[in-house]
């Protein structure tokens, strides 16, 4: 992973980046913010950003929001200084806040949880392998691949798979979300800008193209795309070569396309709202991936990678499953998919309090499906997860009291649905939007039409 350092702190700054390079990071370091940011503009890119807590850190996480530049920063401050320091960094857009002299293995731990999003896919189901031990054939060409599924299934962990597999390996991985950044400022995101193209373009800016270059670019959810970006997008793949936008010349580069979607993007061109030979251009190689009630036998697996995961990262103790917790989740048909199961096990992990992880503890989105899972001994009968009735699904839904659809409105229920959705995820909006299968833009028309209605919506951390 790439290491950007900001300021010194009498050297700390310095031994951290030594032990990061050690853990096999890449670094990089500046001594102001404006040089931090222009490193960042100039397609060199970061995967974190370590910064003294005595420089303005809000000034920093400002400018990176402004100029749509994701990456998390992390505060450094000399360690007995004063609590203060690390509450107003984080209060400022630091993700965490990080005590020096460094210790190697906070470090080593800093560094894994920011590249947690590793290569492997955890898996045991034959569904899973078929479709790995396509992606292993296809992963050493160049092809570009279309990786199709339900939200949540692991499109773009598929991605970093298949690249990691490529002889482009040691080159960048760059992945840009088509359906969460604004149409207007998405065309500067890919292709970047130069100085003065646009109101707001302080500087010259390397797009995620020019970052890429040598390497993989994800597009994520590329159906999202404006019709008019998605020709500037043919012409990229076609000529192999893009415009900033204000620019008066081509820049030539070298990139492979990965895209994802969780639409039917055939039914898409049919639709004539996603360009043909577009689609063709991306669809070299399909993968689709599985739903999970389409890989039973990943369940349990993914559960104790969960429980795991949360325990250590709350300092928990560890807890079993229970036989009931077993077979809740087995005989639930997972309508978010995996990333619906994450949420779970984390809540679960919170909220269990007996020596093993209970019934009482596992919180999920609808009614269980009344079919059992499959057995281990019919590991290709995923079919057999059946679907609670649509009636029953939408009615639980809408409150969970069992009250009937009729004679209500489907704005009534959309609204109770979204707004129940929303809680369950504690007001995240991207984990809600996943399981409702729309995009980050149209829950937040439809939240900002129930608030101006006066309908209470959660806010991020309320059920």
């Amino acid at each position: 992973m790439k290491l950007l350092i900001i300021g010194t702190l009498e050297g700390h700054m310095t031994t951290a980046s030594q032990i990061a390079i050690k853990r096999g990071a890449k670094v990089a370091a500046v001594d102001s913010i404006d040089q931090g940011l222009d490193h960042l503009r100039s397609g060199k890119g970061a995967d974190l950003v370590l910064i003294d807590v005595r420089l303005n850190v809000e000034r920093l996480c400002k400018g990176l929001e402004a100029e749509h530049i994701n990456t998390p920063v992390i505060a450094c401050g000399i360690e007995g200084t004063e609590a203060s320091s690390a509450a107003g960094a984080i209060r400022a857009g630091a993700k965490e806040y990080l005590p020096l002299p460094p210790d190697p293995d906070l470090i080593a731990a800093v560094l894994e949880a920011v590249a947690e999003e590793s290569t492997s896919i955890i898996h045991r189901d034959p569904a899973t392998q078929r479709v790995i031990k396509l992606a292993d054939q296809i992963a050493p060409s160049d092809a570009s691949v279309l990786i199709t599924g339900q939200s949540g299934t692991g499109k773009e962990v598929m991605a970093r798979y298949i690249h990691a597999k490529s002889r482009r390996a040691t080159g960048n991985f760059v992945a840009v979300n088509c359906a969460a950044i604004p149409e207007n400022l998405l065309e500067s995101e890919l292709f970047g800008h130069e100085k003065g193209a646009f109101s707001g373009a302080i500087a010259r800016r390397v797009g995620k193209f020019e970052e890429a270059n040598g390497g993989t670019l994800l597009l994520d959810e590329v159906s999202e795309m404006d019709p008019r970006l998605q020709a500037k997008l043919l012409r990229a793949i076609q000529e192999r070569e893009i415009d900033r936008v204000g620019g008066s010349k081509p820049v030539k580069v070298d990139v492979r396309i990965l895209a994802t979607s969780n639409r039917n993007l055939q039914a898409s061109v049919k639709a004539g709202e996603f360009r043909e030979d577009l689609y063709y251009r991306l669809n070299v190689v399909n993968l689709s991936l599985p739903a999970l009630s389409e890989r039973p036998l990943d369940v349990p697996l993914l559960a104790d990678y969960f429980i795991k995961k949360y325990t250590e990262a709350n300092g928990l103790p560890a807890r079993p499953l229970s036989k009931e917790a077993q077979a809740m989740l087995q005989g639930y048909h997972w309508p978010g998919n995996v990333r619906e199961l994450e949420n779970t096990m984390h809540r679960a992990v919170l909220l269990a309090s007996g020596d093993e992880i209970g019934g009482e503890a596992i919180l999920l989105t609808e009614a269980p499906a009344p079919s059992p899972a499959p057995s281990a001994e019919t590991p290709n009968a995923a079919a057999a997860v059946s679907q609670p009735p649509e009636t029953t699904q939408a009615g639980s839904a809408a409150g969970g009291d069992g009250q009937p659809l009729v004679g209500r409105t489907v704005a009534d229920v959309e609204r109770d649905l979204i707004i129940g959705t929303l809680g369950h995820c504690l007001g995240n909006r991207t984990h809600a939007a996943n399981i409702l299968g729309i995009s980050i833009r149209t829950l937040r028309n439809k939240l900002k039409q129930y608030s101006e209605e006066g309908h209470a919506v959660p806010a991020p951390g309320e059920s």
